[in-house]
């Protein structure tokens, strides 16, 4: 059975990387898609492991080629999610999750309908202040400029399906778990993963 594609946005400093951190390694079923992107590579990232590091000549080809799900530009960087890696990954039953901002969510919704959106919201403006300038790698005309843009991000939560308020870290966990949980329940997928049982009790 093909696995389940899920959407995960979410602005800076909400704490959707650490959920999903968190979660994916508890969940054999769930793998994550691993984007393409233009940024420098920082330290402790591999290459193929938390990106596909490339360059913008390469990036531009790739579009020109088709191969994106769907890009996008996030600040000065450009992000893209191979289509047919992830068509791959689907049809060996494996439930994927694009982490992704608004601009591909809308994209990928275009090419796949029943694909699975979730928004991880902060509790307040106050307390992603908060995050973002506690982390201590950024300006404050950076945290400036990624407050604005996490405002931005904010407003298109009603175009997703689920919104998850990380407020307290394993209230959220727990309720990204049972949305995974409760899509894969779906009377369509049981039905399907349990026809020969189902038709044995209907005689």
């Amino acid at each position: 059975m093909e696995g389940i594609l899920f959407i995960v946005s979410a602005p800076s400093g909400a704490g959707k990387t650490s959920l999903l951190r968190e979660l994916v390694p508890k969940d054999p079923q769930l793998v994550m898609s691993v984007s393409h992107a233009t940024r420098p590579m920082r330290d402790g990232e591999q290459d193929g492991v938390h990106y596909h590091f490339v360059s913008v000549a390469e990036f531009e080809a790739l579009i020109e080629a088709g191969a994106f799900l769907e890009h996008a530009q996030v600040f000065d960087n450009f992000y893209g999610t191979s289509e047919s890696a992830v068509k791959a990954q689907l049809a060996s039953g494996q439930d994927v999750i694009l982490e992704i901002d608004w601009q591909g969510a809308r994209q990928v919704r275009q090419r796949f309908p029943l694909a699975v959106s979730i928004f991880i919201a902060p509790p307040s403006i106050a307390a992603l202040r908060e995050r973002l300038s506690g982390r201590g790698q950024d300006s404050e005309e950076v945290v400036q400029r990624r407050m604005a843009d996490a405002r931005s991000e904010l407003s298109h939560f009603p175009e997703y399906e689920y919104l998850v308020i990380n407020d307290d870290f394993d209230t959220a966990l727990a309720d990204l778990q049972a949305i995974f949980r409760a899509e894969r329940l779906r009377e369509p997928r049981q039905a399907d993963a349990a026809a020969r049982s189902l038709a044995k009790m209907l005689g």
